[in-house]
């Protein structure tokens, strides 16, 4: 029996099909209409290797059409990857299973990137071409040279994130860049005209890109079609015009093939209409020892050709004695400087680095992200290492997530911290695969002063705190940067966030320390006597404030020590002791940053106080601003606040003890339910001294179950 392209492309339909229906859940309808370009595309064009998946010179297949994982699964399956298995297959979309929902990047595994939001996949496929032209460009061409495959839909196409890397990629011409387009004309409610009547062969060219146009389920104009992409002189579309759940008598072409199984007798009509005479989950051994050939003869052409894929150091001698030196000239003059500018002193130095590249979205010399050691990456010309990507913040995210999947590359972007909103998907993404990929983003707070609220981050940093996997960096000076940006460079499993100021700001580091202080997250930076009544935490140009806040304490007897937190990720993760040591002191707990101040309670606990913005910013000189806002020493609101908090806090404490007895007396007449009722107690003359009712009620509710202890007994 000769096996036929429809045979092993209705293999790849029926592990779909029986997977979806096994787990009554999930997408059956694209990969049964991309099967054939997937099976043309795997078996005549990709280079892979299923017996070492992480093969460097391989080509990528990224599925940005993340809905249609199983397309993928069932490739990896049946070409021989041990990465899934038919176990594997039948457990899809089940607790901790390879195959899930939509896919999710796992090292030497073939899955090369998480996909799922819609559009993601393209920018990541910008990434892995750009980073192997760079690399071809540097190594030559004998050692790197292959293709980046991504496949996408009508809904990836749609998305604002797919413009933006589009439109990149054409401009710097990657030509080593193929994008197959399932266009099936359905969306999940309904045919795409609904909501698109793009012409998208003519937005394709726009952006530089060669288009063809084919019949999807045409193995012939497949094969011609990726033949002829094979050596375009730019990043080449091929719109595959396939149908949506082909070979469903009923759903084909329909929206109610997209998200949801076909149903039981739906499945058993597909498999009539394709004569597919065989049960769930069964690919007949000619069919499989076919697939398995394919993957085979693709990992002995991997063998023969042996790729080189370069080791960098990060940090050698040379650097870090000029990463030394500079600190130390810092230190000798002491002059403020804005933490962006701090931020290019370090770049300056580990630009040279070969491993580094740099971007900005249009702002670099806002970011500071360019240097004098720095070469432009042109249209063609892949030899430098800096990045002009446009008014494209998303997309320069999501490539940058490419960059770094593809290799040890390590990329860095700036941006401004508020448009940090811009980029939250494709940062959440690298935080969830664990990349090493850093954002500089600058302009952090109200500092930037006069662009006024539009541009001025207030719950930015608490976005992107919440994001688990990230670390987000807010340094309080040079020194403080410096070390920020080398804990964010080591680490090789985490992304990282270094958000740095606008504005000039007085140095709080004033000494030589040879240990990184930053690496613990959060430490003590100053401590006014012993008897410390306050602990204040603040991070970035904040801690500067706070410091000046401790002293103007002192002068009242009131001391405090001041924690600097340029990365509460970091401290989170430090053990008890260090933790208590830094919070745990009964103080009253005083939180400083120009930001929302919700996220500092966990710090602060709900009777500490927590100095901040909770409301958008102002258009004036910065420094107005921070008067503005109480977020300046010489403002009495602010001083007050924390001189009578600390006071109360005092007196608390010392009333604390008597509140049995005194409670005691004013118990008589005052129910239960009462004391449930916070407002009915709100007036009572004990709130004013606890300074809450939270405490009144605690000890109330203490004094009855003393009562209440001999009746039961």
């Amino acid at each position: 029996m000769k096996i036929k392209h429809k045979d092993l492309a209705n293999a790849v339909r029926f592990l779909s099909l029986d997977a979806v229906e096994a787990a009554n859940s999930g997408h059956p309808g694209m990969p049964m209409g991309m099967a054939d370009v997937a099976t043309v595309l795997f078996k005549n064009f990709l280079r892979f290797n299923p017996k070492d998946p992480s093969w460097f010179n391989r080509d990528r297949f990224v599925l940005s059409a993340g809905h249609g994982s199983m397309l993928l699964y069932s490739l990896l399956y049946l070409t021989g990857y041990k990465s899934v298995s038919i176990d594997d297959i039948k457990n899809f979309r089940k607790l901790d299973c390879i195959c899930a929902g939509h896919p999710e990047y796992h090292s030497n595994s073939g899955i090369e990137t998480t996909t799922g939001p819609l559009g993601q996949g393209i920018s990541n496929a910008v990434g892995f071409a750009l980073a192997e032209e760079i690399l071809k460009k540097r190594l030559g061409k004998k050692k790197i040279d292959h293709k980046t495959y991504v496949l996408a839909g009508d809904g990836c196409l749609m998305e604002g994130i797919s413009h933006e890397a589009l439109s990149f990629a054409g401009h710097i011409k990657l030509k080593n860049l193929i994008l197959l387009f399932d266009n099936n004309s359905i969306s999940i409610d309904g045919p795409t005209n609904l909501a698109v009547s793009d012409n998208t062969k003519k937005r394709f060219e726009s952006y530089g890109w060669s288009y063809l146009e084919i019949d999807g389920h045409n193995d012939k104009q497949i094969f011609t079609a990726l033949k002829k992409a094979q050596n375009s002189k730019k990043p080449f579309a091929i719109s595959c015009k396939t149908t949506i759940g082909y070979g469903s008598p009923n759903k084909s072409g329909k929206a109610s093939s997209h998200g949801s199984p076909l149903g039981t007798d739906e499945v058993k009509l597909v498999r009539k209409k394709l004569k597919w005479n065989y049960e769930p989950f069964k690919i007949p051994e000619k069919i499989l020892s076919e697939w398995r050939k394919i993957g085979e003869s693709a990992s002995s052409k991997a063998e023969k050709n042996k790729s080189y894929e370069p080791e960098f150091n990060i940090f050698n001698d040379e650097i870090t004695s000029e990463i030394e030196q500079v600190k130390n000239d810092y230190l000798k003059s002491l002059e403020p400087i804005a933490t962006r500018k701090s931020s290019e002193k370090f770049l300056d130095i580990v630009s040279k680095l070969p491993n580094l590249i740099g971007g900005s979205a249009d702002l670099a010399g806002s970011n500071n992200t360019k240097t004098k050691n720095h070469k432009i990456i042109k249209p063609g010309n892949f030899g430098g290492n800096y990045i002009h990507y446009g008014v494209r913040e998303h997309a320069m995210c999501g490539i940058m997530n490419g960059i770094s999947l593809h290799s040890n590359l390590i990329p860095y972007g700036g941006t401004f911290l508020i448009f940090s909103d811009y980029c939250k998907p494709s940062i959440r993404l690298a935080a969830m695969m664990g990349q090493r990929v850093i954002y500089v983003l600058t302009h952090d707070s109200i500092g930037l002063g006069e662009d006024g609220p539009t541009h001025q981050p207030v719950e930015q940093l608490a976005m992107l705190r919440s994001i688990p996997n990230l670390n987000v960096f807010r340094p309080s000076d040079t020194i403080e940067t410096f070390e920020c940006w080398q804990l964010a460079l080591e680490s090789k499993n985490k992304p990282s966030v270094i958000a740095l100021t606008r504005q000039k700001i007085e140095p709080v580091r004033k000494e030589v320390i040879t240990n990184n202080l930053c690496s613990k997250g959060a430490y003590e930076i100053l401590r006014n006597g012993d008897n410390l009544k306050v602990t204040l935490l603040a991070t970035g140009s904040e801690t500067d404030l706070a410091i000046k806040v401790s002293h103007k304490l002192a002068t009242e007897n009131i001391y405090s020590k001041v924690i600097s937190m340029p990365c509460h990720e970091i401290f989170d993760s430090q053990n008890h002791d260090y933790k208590k040591d830094i919070l745990q002191e009964d103080t009253l707990k005083v939180s400083i940053e120009a930001s929302e101040t919700s996220y500092w309670k966990k710090y602060t606990g709900t009777s500490g106080l927590n100095l901040g913005i909770d409301n958008f910013g102002k258009s004036a000189p910065y420094k107005d601003i921070y008067k503005h806002f109480e977020l300046d020493v010489e403002n009495k609101d602010l001083y007050t606040k924390c001189l009578v908090s600390a006071r109360s806090a005092k007196k608390k404490h010392e009333n604390r003890g008597a509140s049995a007895g005194m409670l005691a007396e004013t118990w008589e007449g005052v129910s239960s339910r009462q004391c449930k009722c916070k407002c009915l107690l709100s007036s009572h003359p004990l709130v004013h001294m606890f300074g809450d009712v939270y405490y009144f009620c605690r000890a109330a509710a203490l004094h009855v179950k003393v009562m209440q202890q001999p009746q039961r007994r």
